[in-house]
């Protein structure tokens, strides 16, 4: 039985839907309700109300369900810090990851598979990222500091431990569920503005977007499968991998996949002044040790995500 973090929300529901399909029963660890969300109702699957912060209530969990292992994907981050102090913030942070590592280590369970990201390689490198490369320590936002952070806890309790901890670096996620808008690239408001026939608004990007802009982008259901395959490997050979579709994809790219599936949609976005250098995850040892390849791309990607959204999931 694998436990999911953060099972309810957006990677996190599909990769329930993933192990499941794989013949895994799941339990789902949720702050703010013990309901099976309607869209997972069907599936083998329970749901807990805890909070990761609490090391108590999470091994209650452990003594109702049998639990074998853990995909840990809840957001345990110090921000936005809204209210309190942020050392305060940091310690429940880097408290709640331990608290996964303590909980696996009581039940025995051999492996977590827990959520990094893409940002964790910075900007700037032009080519394939592979997980071998240096990464920088400077600090851009606080999302991929933290992540780096955790890396290097993960790859210590592993070695001081018996629970293989494995960290997921996610590329650029979207589809079904997901960030609207996305701060980060450009993709979910433009299949949100050809699913409703309007002009797209990409105001809520943290920076202009550009045709030529690029991002390694994985549809959200090969993310899950991903994330899932991880889990259920008999033998991992590394501790770290990239968790995307191998190669980048433009803004250009995504609009023209769109424009494929809706023929009306007509948007142009502005050409840079300047190269920036084009980067994409390199996922051999993912494709290796897992067997994983993307079943969509971006065309079957925009398709069965405008009909998604287009079927009441607008709002």
């Amino acid at each position: 039985m694998i436990l999911v973090t953060g099972g309810l929300g957006f990677i996190g529901s599909h990769t329930v839907r993933a192990l499941a399909e794989a013949g895994d029963e799941c339990v789902l660890l949720q702050r703010r309700t013990p309901e099976v969300p309607p869209h997972l109702a069907e599936l083998p699957v329970h749901a807990v109300q805890a909070d990761v912060a609490d090391l108590d209530a999470l091994l209650a969990v452990g003594r109702q369900y049998p639990i074998t292992g853990i995909v840990h994907l809840a957001v345990a981050l110090p921000w936005p810090v809204t209210d309190g102090d942020p050392i305060d913030a940091t310690g429940r942070a880097l408290e709640s990851f331990l608290n996964i590592v303590r909980a696996a280590r009581a039940w025995g369970v051999r492996r977590i598979v827990t959520a990094s990201t893409i940002g964790v390689y910075g900007f700037g490198t032009a080519g394939a990222l592979t997980e071998d490369m240096p990464l920088s320590l400077g600090r851009a936002h606080p999302i991929p500091t933290f992540k780096k952070v955790t890396e290097l806890l993960a790859g210590h309790l592993s070695g001081v431990t018996d629970v293989e901890i494995v960290n997921a670096r996610i590329s650029g996620t979207w589809g079904p569920g997901g960030h609207m808008p996305d701060p980060f690239f450009a993709a979910p408001s433009l299949a949100l503005a050809a699913a409703r026939r309007t002009e797209p608004d990409l105001s809520g990007l943290l920076a202009p977007p550009h045709a030529e802009d690029a991002l390694d982008l994985l549809y959200v259901k090969d993310t899950g499968r991903a994330l899932a395959l991880l889990q259920g490997a008999d033998r991992l050979h590394h501790s770290t991998y990239n968790v995307a579709s191998g190669h980048a994809t433009s803004n250009a790219d995504v609009i023209a996949a769109i424009t494929s599936v809706e023929p009306g949609f007509r948007f142009d976005l502005p050409s840079r002044a300047d190269d920036r250098p084009v980067s994409w995850l390199d996922i051999t040892r993912l494709r290796e040790d897992t067997g994983f390849a993307p079943r969509y791309d971006t065309a079957e990607s925009a398709t069965d995500y405008i009909a998604w959204l287009r079927a009441g999931h607008d709002r």
